[in-house]
């Protein structure tokens, strides 16, 4: 799709990188560039006590580093910076990722690539909004954007996402800058700037969570997988077989089909169970009673039925389960990087197909 499209990546960790393989998966050519001096992506050398300390690669820097080649170069070097520059002449695409103090002395600030490259769409990724010279790391911005504060089981158990969440967020905000981008100049056939930073799409990542505060003055607590707004939503249940299921009950419609589907038709004519709103203000006492009924059913079983009568549930399922489905399976990229298999999952899952 994007065949012709030359992405030059200096970025490291997590968003950058996934930011190229995005355009990598689409057919661009896409070359990384990693720091010779610190002997590559650090993210190389983040491995689980279960790898190989010996490979060049991890688990961690493969999951966003499929399609590429590879560059060792020292941009503070002024033959490796010449190295640099004839490969930025030839691209249309540039993936950053550095702190502000370090822009003069990589070569990489915005008038000078202007110069080397004036159709150059460049695209940075910053950490916070307006503290451009502080290092930036996910779990620090997941703390400092409400995300752990409200992610866990209460205020003494707090949790952050097992995965780098604001990384994927700014990712995704900047594939979408950059598209734009890229359908200004083919348009105009002028290069543009694009940058992005950790904090903002975090803080709009909030959405709801934001507005709950913004209208209502709600201050999100952890709830674990429940949902501030909904009931039953996010509870979960063990089955007779030790299964366990999800509920995302959303309606009143779908209420009442949970109900049925258990043998607890007269529950939604009480009073506590009536609307969403009571649900919500009484969904401990609800969890229980639904509780009773859930372990009376096998996981499987309970979910066919669930499913055929238009309730929103699901199995609460292990990463290894997850992978072994067919969903999944089809998903999966293998490449050789340093001699090294790797494996990943493709982060493009749309489709565009013609009318």
């Amino acid at each position: 799709m994007l065949n012709d499209l030359l992405v030059i990546e200096t970025a490291g960790i997590l968003a950058g990188p996934s930011v190229g393989m995005h355009f990598a998966e689409l057919g661009a050519r896409v070359i990384k560039i990693e720091n010779k001096r610190a002997g590559g992506d650090v993210t190389r050398q983040w491995k689980l006590t279960t790898e190989d300390p010996r490979s060049p690669v991890s688990a961690y820097f493969s999951s966003v580093n499929w399609g590429k080649q590879h560059r060792l170069l020292d941009l503070r070097s002024a033959e490796d910076r010449t190295v640099f520059d004839a490969l930025l002449t030839k691209a249309d695409m540039l993936i950053t990722n550095h702190l502000a103090a370090d822009a003069e002395k990589l070569g990489l600030t915005r008038e000078r690539l202007r110069t080397v490259n004036p159709g150059l769409l460049h695209g940075h990724i910053k950490g916070f909004a307006d503290q451009p010279e502080r290092p930036a790391f996910d779990v620090v911005l997941q703390a400092e954007t409400g995300y752990i504060s409200m992610t866990g089981t209460d205020t003494d158990h707090l949790a952050k996402m097992p995965i780098a969440l604001i990384d994927v967020l700014a990712a995704h905000q900047l594939k979408e800058g950059l598209l734009l981008a890229l359908l200004q100049r083919e348009r105009t056939g002028v290069g543009a700037y694009v940058e992005v930073s950790l904090e903002e799409a975090a803080l709009a990542g909030l959405i709801n969570q934001a507005s709950n505060h913004l209208m209502a003055g709600a201050v999100a607590k952890p709830l674990g997988t429940l949902h501030p707004n909904i009931a039953p939503y996010g509870e979960t249940f063990r089955c007779a077989d030790g299964g366990r299921i999800i509920l995302a009950v959303g309606s009143d419609a779908q209420f009442k089909a949970l109900c049925t589907t258990l043998g607890l038709g007269d529950l939604p004519a009480e009073a506590e169970f009536a609307s969403n709103t009571a649900r919500v203000r009484h969904r401990e006492v609800l969890a229980h009673r639904l509780a009773d009924a859930i372990q009376a059913h096998e996981r499987g079983e309970l979910l066919n039925a669930l499913i055929d009568a238009g309730v929103p549930a699901g199995a609460v399922l292990r990463i290894d389960e997850v992978l072994s489905t067919p969903a999944a399976r089809a998903m999966v990229l293998e490449e050789k990087v340093d001699g090294e298999r790797t494996l990943r999952l493709r982060g493009n899952v749309f489709r565009i197909e013609r009318n």
